[in-house]
């Protein structure tokens, strides 16, 4: 069975579906000598994990030279053995993630009986590698002060590191924060792996997937130069994270981390108005147990086979928000203004006849001040008058600021599980799987324009995270690794408060598809002659979001000689559905271009700009890349070695699964089917070049076609680009 699992593992690494980014242990490699200095080939070295009593066996090669990779980082002991030279045994080898520990032997002439034990130095040189890296141990994890509990804040204790991170992280993947700039680069240009896997939402703007909780990492290395061909994808950092993992004997571990505002100092500015700290609840509490999986007297009796990890931990976050937002007096409503702010009539020239008739009839004179700053009753809007009624604006409660503040909670309960198991001293495997749920609560809507706490969200958010990954050691000088990857997430955002339409409210709408059947978004954008600039704006919520990404690996590691060669393939599959962005609800816009103040123009009704997405539609994108590698450390000499290697990445574009998506192609245009244009900057309906949508939902608008192509259609890529 061995031997046809080792075959299926060379077979994938010549067919290609694989991954190269790697990432879960180390490596130990060097070089036997006798005491003349002279190579000591087929030396028998065996390599055992002091916590799992996992043993690896390697033999030297012509050269004297051995290299045992992909080993679990931990401690190991290290023990040589040849005829007619004393055993060598090192003790105490400390593996970190992404190392290269050399361990150089040096056998004494003697009987095997003999033994002769070094200890193993604390601080190993990586003079086998030119990467720069810098890797903190899962001690240092724990014992390291990080603000918000967040693992990624710790990404900024390296040289290089330039954070645009807010003091306190908000603990969860997306809207947390891992914005760190490595030597100068984008923060989107950083790979962050988990286990060898990517924790990455490719289309989420460089968000991370999950979060995981900072006692469940048992070290992390951040690699942000020359670092090997088998890491691609980032011109930044690569930041990779090991899950703890289960021993030989039980551990378990339990906290509590709190930060609550009553034992804070209160803030200068509150204390002198004599007001409370805002208010501040933050509590991270979990237990971490692992130890070996086992039946007495049944399975894994010797306790050295199968071994499990598990971390539970709940985030549960309190932040009291301030809103310090100018709002309309309600003593406007009616259309009384101050006298500090003026308030004229419409110019005729904006107006239709009709409403010129109107305010003729009323005695006011184009462009002059409104007697009184009164704006007549029988001019308002009642439509504005219903939303003023059904509560969008607050009422000013510090002159003329709404001064406020709203509780909003974030819950974050997360599951980390991860099995070792180790079939025969030749082929193990290991897995994890995450579950993170996060709902989070937002006073104004966010990702909008929104400014007022009349209407909010609710943001949930499943993250997951799974990992799969086998080694087979074909030979003493040739091992196999594949994996499999996947990591997605969900986001879920509904509104809250004042959101639906009050059923006496006729604003019509242009399409059909308003969601939740919300009040229209209006903006009050300030103007100069005064304003409050208050934005009323349930945004595009509801909202839905989902990504898988699926990742295929497979790395080879072989010892030719002075040559130790790394070579593999992957394949990964990134699924994108989201919903558009847009207010199908419509929005209107009001800039006190007709009065002078912004309000007043929405008390008339009138606005400078209407916008409103005809449907919320959702796109179903693919993204695909694959890419090969290989790395040829040669040891040119004792004292030199050449890190060699070649990397290509196919990464073809992005494409709508139904191609719905188009762009204009310059070598589409017919110059004969231009455009006729009105005085008003339209196009005529009689243009050439207009036709029907080619959205059904769209029938029956018009749309000017000239020039345009369609994603999959006469010879369009489905990507729009050629790859």
């Amino acid at each position: 069975m061995h031997r046809l699992f080792a075959v299926c593992l060379l077979v994938l690494a010549c067919c290609g579906l694989v991954c190269a980014q790697v990432g879960t242990g180390g490596t130990i490699l060097g070089t036997v000598t006798d005491p003349s200095g002279a190579a000591v080939p087929n030396v028998a070295i065996t390599i055992t994990n002091v916590d799992t009593t996992a043993i690896t066996h390697v033999t030297s090669n012509s050269s004297g030279e051995y290299l045992a990779p992909n080993l679990q980082i931990g401690r190991y002991t290290l023990r040589a053995e040849a005829p007619g030279f004393k055993v060598s045994e090192q003790k105490d080898i400390v593996l970190n993630v992404g190392d290269r520990r050399p361990i150089d032997l040096k056998l004494e002439i003697g009987n095997t009986t003999e033994s002769v034990n070094v200890e193993a130095t604390a601080v190993a040189v990586q003079s086998e590698s030119g990467e720069i890296s810098d890797v903190i141990t899962g001690q240092q994890v724990s014992q390291l002060a990080a603000n918000g509990r967040s693992i990624y804040s710790l990404a900024t204790l390296i040289p290089g590191a330039s954070s645009n991170m807010v003091d306190f992280q908000n603990p969860v993947p997306v809207g947390g924060d891992s914005a760190v700039s490595y030597n100068g680069l984008r923060v989107s240009h950083n790979l962050y792996m988990v286990d060898g896997g990517e924790d990455y939402d490719r289309g989420g703007s460089g968000n991370i997937s999950i979060m995981p909780s900072i006692d469940s990492i048992a070290e992390f290395r951040q690699l942000t130069s020359n670092y090997s061909a088998e890491y691609g994808l980032s011109s930044g950092a690569t930041f990779t994270m090991v899950f703890k993992s289960g021993t030989k004997d039980f551990h378990g571990s339990g906290w509590e981390f709190v930060r609550n505002d009553a034992l804070d100092a209160g803030f200068f500015f509150t204390n002198k108005a004599g007001k409370s700290a805002p208010e501040l609840r933050f509590n991270t509490f979990g237990f971490n147990i692992s130890g070996p999986a086992f039946i007495p007297k049944v399975y894994n009796k010797n306790r050295d086979r199968t071994f499990f990890f598990y971390n539970m931990e709940w985030r549960k976050f309190i932040q009291g928000g301030l809103v310090n937002q100018t709002v309309p007096l309600t003593s406007e409503y009616g259309g009384q203004f101050p006298s500090s702010t003026p308030i004229h009539v419409p110019s005729f020239s904006q107006i239709s006849p009709a409403l010129q008739a109107q305010y003729a009839a009323l005695g006011l004179t184009s462009g002059q001040a409104f007697p009184n700053n009164q704006i007549p009753a029988s001019l308002l809007n009642p439509q504005a008058q219903i939303l003023l009624h059904a509560g969008i604006f607050p009422a000013p409660n510090n002159g003329s600021q709404f001064v406020g503040g709203n509780k909003l909670p974030t819950k974050v309960r997360e599951e980390i599980v991860r099995i070792d198991h180790r079939f025969t001293d030749k082929f193990n495997i290991f897995g994890h799987w995450v579950d993170e749920q996060n709902s989070q609560t937002y006073g104004t809507a966010q990702w909008s324009d929104d400014t007022l706490p009349t209407v909010g969200d609710t943001f949930v958010n499943p993250s997951y995270s799974g990992v799969v990954h086998a080694t087979y050691s074909i030979s003493p000088t040739l091992l196999n690794e594949i994996a499999f990857n996947y990591n997605g997430n969900r986001i879920n955002i509904t509104p809250y408060g004042v959101v639906s339409r009050p059923s006496n409210l006729t604003i019509p709408e242009l399409f059909t598809g308003n969601n939740l059947n919300r009040i229209p978004s209006i903006e009050l954008q300030g103007s100069t002659g005064g304003g409050s600039g208050s934005r009323y704006d349930a945004s595009s919520w509801p909202w839905k979001n989902k990504a898988d990404d699926y990742q295929v690996r497979d790395d080879v590691s072989w010892m030719k000689g002075s040559h130790q060669l790394r070579f593999g393939f992957s394949w990964m599959l990134y699924k994108k559905i989201q919903d558009l962005f847009g207010q199908t609800q419509g929005r209107f816009f009001f800039n006190g271009n007709y009065t002078g103040n912004d309000f007043a123009d929405f008390l008339l009704g009138y606005s400078n700009q209407y916008s409103e997405l005809a449907v919320q539609d959702s796109g179903h994108w693919d993204n695909k890349s694959y890419s090969a590698y290989i790395q040829d450390n040669w040891k040119v000499t004792p004292r030199l070695t050449l890190n060699l290697g070649v990397r290509w990445d196919g990464m073809p574009h992005t494409y709508e699964e139904n191609n719905r998506q188009s762009n204009f192609y310059p070598g589409l245009y017919n110059p004969a089917m231009a455009a006729i244009l009105l005085p008003n900057g339209n196009i005529s309906p009689s243009s050439p070049g207009l036709g029907p949508s080619p959205n059904s939902i769209l029938n029956g608008y018009l749309f000017y076609l000239n020039g345009i192509g369609i994603a999959g259609q006469n010879g369009i890529p489905a990507g729009l680009v050629k790859d």
